[in-house]
């Protein structure tokens, strides 16, 4: 390891000396005493404008973005206030020809700012921890420009290094691949997600070529963030190639699945066969799209539960697609009535029955028929159709049922329930057992 202790040990020296001669003169102690009078009353003040404003702030009608970073704006507003005292003061002193006597609250008032303005912007990150993370390490890096010490900063760092043959690998070269590569991803993930926005507001494209367009532009933005960060390292991509095989291996055994997943969601967009919005049947599972992912295809069904679909079984399972030409859909429902009925005025009631529930299209008329002489009923099978199958069809043949005994019940037809009869032609007596009295005597036993 290439890492020299005592380098370190005298540059900590030095930062040490330094800072306490910075301190201990009394143009210093003075600033110090301007910067916690600021902090004090920065306090207070900053929490009246913050429960002020962050209510008011509620009440704005703009995008969720927006809001977020109002929001964390008006809940640093004790930051807000620091920084706006020492700006003035260094106004101030700036007009009072005394600029030497304001170095150490510039220094405040510069990683101050740094800190307000990275603490808002990393509100866009929506993982918490993530996005501390992120504004700790963009602070560090501008402290370490702001008190001037890069240079011994990246020494220091480039030294603490393991050398691997001809390849130096050193902390500094792990946190420039780390940063560059994480802000390149996260820029590619945003780009994507608002050209996903963009191309899912466009009326001109169907919903199955909106997801495939929007996929393919995340596949495009994130490989070629992942090209660029391995260029922007020093790493070739020539190298690569050593790894090549060990790769096609791994995806060979390990992630066939994942493989052919994603390959089934792309021919399931290409093909146009299931679309978000669509209602499907596959098996158990009834309900319509909601999503079209790289791996799965989200499906609601009535009762509000999800089911993630595998986009595998969509390719070789047979799916059921209610809506994939036409949002028509017909649905039976069979009923009988007493056979001293007349089937044709049954016919015409249950026709206008059906047209009078509001699901039941106009369009396309309802027809009756009478498709059985049964064993104790005419059997009828009344046909309607509807264009919503999202909607529920077992609700729809409900409705549709009790309508149907309204209009029977004013009409005086009946619907009849089996009757079984029993015919005795050899008469046959029929005897009560007798009852034997308790046996005291066993009881007594």
């Amino acid at each position: 390891m290439n890492i020299s202790e005592a380098a370190i040990v005298a540059w900590l020296s030095d930062v040490k000396n330094a800072f306490v001669v910075a301190v201990s003169s009394p143009a210093a102690l003075i600033q110090i005493g301007v910067i916690l009078a600021a902090f004090i009353v920065a306090r207070p003040v900053g929490g009246l404008f913050e429960r002020r404003l962050e209510r008011r702030a509620r009440g704005l009608r703009t995008s969720a973005g927006v809001l977020r970073l109002v929001v964390a704006t008006l809940r640093r507003m004790r930051l807000v206030v620091f920084v706006a005292i020492l700006w003035i003061v260094r106004l101030a002193l700036l007009s009072a020809n005394r600029p030497a006597q304001s170095g150490l609250i510039i220094a405040v008032l510069y990683l101050a700012t740094a800190w307000l303005v990275i603490g808002v912007l990393t509100r866009i990150i929506r993982n918490r921890t993530l996005s501390r993370l992120v504004a700790l390490a963009i602070w560090c890096y501008v402290a370490v420009k702001v008190v001037g010490i890069e240079h011994p900063v990246v020494t220091a760092l480039d030294r603490m290094a393991i050398d691997i043959g001809t390849f130096h690998l050193s902390a500094l070269f792990v946190i420039k691949i780390v940063a560059v590569t994480m802000a390149l991803f996260w820029f590619a993930v945003f780009s994507g997600n608002f050209i996903e926005n963009r191309i899912s507001r466009t009326e001109d494209l169907s919903p199955s070529l909106k997801v495939l367009l929007a996929k393919l532009a995340k596949i495009a933005l994130i490989a070629f963030a992942g090209a660029i960060a391995l260029r922007a390292t020093g790493i070739d991509l020539t190298a690569l190639t050593v790894f090549s095989g060990a790769v096609g291996v791994g995806v060979g055994l390990g992630l066939q699945k994942v493989v052919s997943n994603f390959l089934s969601g792309i021919i399931i967009l290409l093909d146009k066969s299931i679309k978000p919005g669509d209602t499907i049947e596959l098996g158990d599972t009834f309900g319509w799209i909601r999503e079209l992912r790289a791996r799965f295809v989200s499906v609601i069904t009535r009762d509000g539960r999800e089911y993630l679909i595998p986009n595998e079984d969509l390719i070789a399972q047979r799916v059921i697609n209610w809506s994939f030409s036409s949002d028509l859909v017909r649905i039976n429902v069979e009923f009988g009535v007493a056979y001293d009925s007349n089937p044709h005025e049954v016919s015409r009631i249950a026709i206008e029955a059906a047209r009078g529930v509001p699901r039941v299209i106009a369009d396309q008329a309802p027809v009756c028929w009478l498709t059985a002489f049964g064993d104790s009923s005419l059997d009828f099978t009344l046909r309607f159709w509807i264009h919503d199958p999202q909607a529920g069809l077992t609700n729809i043949r409900g409705q549709v049922l009790l309508a149907l005994w309204d209009a029977f019940q004013e009409a005086g037809i009946r619907i009849p329930f089996p009757h079984r009869e029993i015919l005795m032609h050899t008469p046959v007596e029929v005897t009560r057992p007798e009852r034997r009295p308790p046996n005291h005597a066993s009881d007594e036993h």
